[in-house]
């Protein structure tokens, strides 16, 4: 471990050293650039660019282009980089990670590699914790961009798709993680490629990165919506399957549970329900409808695959028999079932789409990142982001005063000391700023000081414009602000007139967090720019990090303790080794949960990528998609005829079978019989129903006008029966992961069981939208006035965010809602 921790050091120092070099060629530029006129200076960005075009790389041109934008920040901002900026936002253009102390200039540093990197035109992002610090950065760093001649967009929740898109266009954009994300999942759930808003992923800056990829890197954002489905469509449907009979109506197929009409059992549910056709494409609702109710009352049996107990339905176990509770069929299925044993039928509700913070910033083709806290998560950053966390030098020598924390017998006792230090502080002056890791902390201590008389602010991170306007004001004389350990995260605290004199600001900290980060961050707020201050940490031995975590040692010393008086306190360095060897326990049971959450998840998003890149190849055809369809409609084929041709006895063959399924999504039964298929192999069936198959649908598509016509026609279909599908799927992975847990009891590694189970969804999930697929294509009856639907309504654009138990909320004008928790 000794030899790992020197390694690293080194190599620290050798990428410093390596950086200083470079920076040192950037300040030998200074004098050129500042004997450019301004019309001269804001020249270099379009030299530039025709540089990179001419083949120059954005390596070949860094020195000259931080040399310039480092000029245009002094005209246009009157802020000149320092050597250590410099250093800052070479780590920044080689995709990794500036852990830069707080006050450092963190906004000033990303200016340079983001003006580079839009050099390119493919698009620089910068990325914010909140709305506020996006607008403010945008305004304020936007100024020298657009001097430079840059363009420069604010992507946020409130803008319309094209403002969105103009927001994306841009060289350089401006936006909060969870909007980046959400726009991702909305532009794979479009259905037309002009309701795209996002250009493809190229360079991204995230500012307070840890809090981003590591507290939030669990956060799934989801939109989900409920279906729009009647529950008095089941009853219907229901009621019509009821009075169908085996073999005249419908045909089951056991050996792959499958259950499909005949022709009179089409013909009977066309005159029930009043359809010309029943695979018209506008009858897919209906259809899907009456295969969940075939299924429901033909296949899923009472008391084996479920049970009605206080009239619910609820799912047995195959493997246990026991009730799985809380578990719901997905796709329609539970809603047909409840309809056939007669009791409530439950809304059905469904995911739309999915994607955690670490899988969509992995997408970026260079992800790069900002923050004053990082070194103790760098295995992480390293491992699962390929990021290596580089400390800059601070310009001036930190001189804050962290003392050792001081531990007390109680909370009680704690807190008033807590309050006494706050009040002699208050009392001659000097700025306080008490760090709580709850809101319910803060609003004890709110209480505390009001009894004691010490006017204060309390912060509570619900209105980030306030939250800004409360942590600027921290460092004035005799002010005291109350705030969660996080709270004010980019906003700089600058100390009033006369604070200096009186030691700086003074932060509290009144227990630890169990992330040493969390309290590194908070010590951070003290002592920026070369700035006196001082760090002290309240401890209780009934803080929940102590009772958790606290040795036996410190059980020991509580109890001497409790000897003496109730207001004893010990300050010691071993205490505080102790707490860390705490923190440093937890954040590492955190890290393991992290990157195991993110191994579950990348079996979606491996799963995801291939759906979405397929989905956006069939929305920017613009001739044909006849090279999709075909050999759709040919596998979904070798499938049903290798089911029905297994053994080597061709007389065992089930050639009514295949007569069957061609008559119910090929061809019409005329065009067919059982004798066409006798005497033939295998691969002559397969060739003969292909045959059959596009001569029937290039006779259907003759009835259109044009090409146009035809690709829009196998658009619809398969977009709609993808997005439908794909919903299902993302479901029915949720459910397993949900349950794949239990199988570590029986010696298996859910992990792998998750992998192979998956991808056989997966692979049935492919199998099941060619099915569908084909069937459409040869059974609609083509119209020429068809219309793409999106999954959900306005591609999802309103959203709620809820995070852990809460209940889910929906807008007004919409069902759609996403998640976070």
């Amino acid at each position: 471990m000794a030899h790992l921790l020197k390694q690293i050091f080194e190599n620290d120092k050798k990428t410093l050293r390596r950086y200083g070099k470079i920076a040192d060629k950037i300040e030998a530029l200074s004098g050129d650039m500042e004997a450019l006129s301004d019309d001269e200076l804001k020249a270099k960005t379009e030299e530039f660019k025709k540089r990179y075009s001419a083949g120059e790389s954005l390596d070949d041109l860094l020195v000259e282009a931080f040399a310039s934008i480092r000029e245009g920040a002094r005209r246009v901002l009157g802020l000149y980089p320092f050597r250590v900026q410099l250093m800052g936002g070479i780590a920044l253009h080689e995709g990794n990670i500036s852990e830069m102390k707080t006050g450092e200039g963190k906004t000033l540093t990303a200016t340079m590699p983001v003006y580079l990197n839009a050099i390119s035109g493919e698009g620089a992002h910068v990325v914010t914790v909140n709305d506020y610090l996006a607008t403010r950065d945008a305004d304020e760093m936007g100024e020298l961009y657009r001097w430079m001649g840059l363009t420069v967009g604010l992507n946020l929740n409130s803008k319309s798709s094209e403002e969105k898109r103009e927001a994306y266009k841009c060289d350089i954009t401006y936006s909060t993680n969870n909007e980046l994300g959400f726009d991702y999942l909305r532009d794979n759930m479009v259905v037309y490629k002009e309701q795209m808003v996002q250009r493809p992923l190229n360079f991204a800056i995230l500012d307070e990165v840890d809090s981003i990829l590591v507290d939030e890197a669990r956060t799934p954002l989801i939109i989900s919506g409920q279906a729009n489905r009647s529950t008095s469509f089941y009853t219907r449907c229901d009621f019509f399957v009821k009075g169908l009979k085996e073999e005249e109506d419908y045909t089951i197929d056991l050996q792959s549970k499958s259950i499909s009409l005949t022709e009179e059992g089409i013909e009977k549910a066309e005159k029930t329900f009043r359809v010309s056709n029943l695979y018209d494409i506008e009858n897919q609702a209906l259809v899907h409808h009456l295969d969940q109710s075939l299924r429901a009352n033909f296949i899923m049996h009472k008391d084996f695959d479920y049970v009605v107990d206080e009239g619910a339905v609820k799912i047995v176990d195959q493997f246990t028999g026991r009730i799985m509770e809380g578990r719901r069929y997905s796709d329609g299925l539970h809603q047909a079932i409840e309809a056939k044993e007669n009791v409530e039928i439950q809304k059905e509700s469904k995911t739309m789409a999915t994607i955690t913070f670490q899988n969509y910033f992995r997408m970026y083709k260079k992800l790069s990142g900002m923050t004053g806290t990082a070194k103790t998560e760098e295995e992480e950053f390293r491992e699962i982001y390929n990021m290596n966390v580089v400390a800059i030098p601070t310009n001036r020598p930190l001189i804050r005063d962290d003392r050792d924390d001081l531990l007390y017998p109680t909370l009680e006792s704690k807190f008033n000391a807590v309050v006494q230090d706050i009040k002699e502080r208050h009392a001659k002056g000097q700025p306080v700023l008490v760090g709580t890791v709850a809101v319910e902390t803060s609003e004890l201590i709110s209480k505390l000081l009001k009894k004691a008389g010490v006017p204060h602010e309390v912060l509570n991170a619900k209105n980030h414009f306030r939250e800004a306007e409360i942590v600027v004001n921290a460092g004035q004389p005799g002010a005291v602000t109350i705030a969660t350990n996080m709270a004010g995260r980019g906003t700089d605290i600058k100390l009033g007139p006369g604070v200096k004199e009186l030691g700086g600001l003074a932060v509290i900290g009144t227990e630890r967090h169990e992330s040493r980060r969390i309290d590194n961050q908070l010590r951070g707020r003290a002592g920026r720019q070369g700035d006196p201050g001082v760090s002290q940490f309240y401890l209780s031995l009934e803080d929940d990090l102590m009772k958790r975590f606290g040795s036996e040692r410190i059980r020991m010393v509580l109890e001497q303790l409790k000897i003496a008086e109730d207001d004893a306190v010990i300050q010691s360095r071993m205490i505080s080794r102790q707490v860390e060897s705490a923190q440093k326990r937890v954040e590492g049971n955190n890290y393991d949960t992290r990157r195991n959450v993110l191994k579950y998840d990348d079996v979606m998003r491996e799963q995801r990528e291939v759906i979405y890149s397929q989905r956006q190849e069939v929305i920017l055809e613009q001739e044909s998609l006849g090279y999709v369809t075909i050999p759709m409609i040919r596998r979904t084929i070798e499938r049903y005829v290798q089911l029905n041709t297994q053994q080597e006895d061709k007389s065992k063959w089930n050639l009514a079978h295949i007569e069957e399924f061609a008559h119910t999504v090929l061809v019409h039964p005329e065009d067919l019989t059982q004798d066409d298929l006798k005497g033939k192999s295998a691969s002559q069936i397969t060739d003969l129903l292909v045959d059959l198959a596009r001569a029937n649908y290039d006779e259907k598509t003759s009835q259109l006008n044009g090409k146009e016509q035809v690709l829009e026609f196998e658009k619809v279909v398969i977009l709609r029966v993808v997005d439908r599908k794909w919903t299902d799927h993302i479901d029915q992975m949720d459910q397993l992961r949900q349950g794949i847990g239990l199988r570590s009891y029986g010696q298996f590694n859910p992990l792998t069981e998750y992998q192979q189970e998956g991808f056989t969804l997966f692979e049935e999930m492919i199998g099941e939208i060619e099915y569908e697929v084909t069937r459409l294509l040869m059974k609609s009856q083509i119209r020429q006035n068809l219309q793409r639907e999106q999954a959900t309504p306005n591609g999802g654009k309103k959203q709620n965010v809820r995070r852990k138990n809460e209940k889910p909320t929906y807008s007004h004008d919409e069902e759609t809602h996403t998640r976070m928790g």
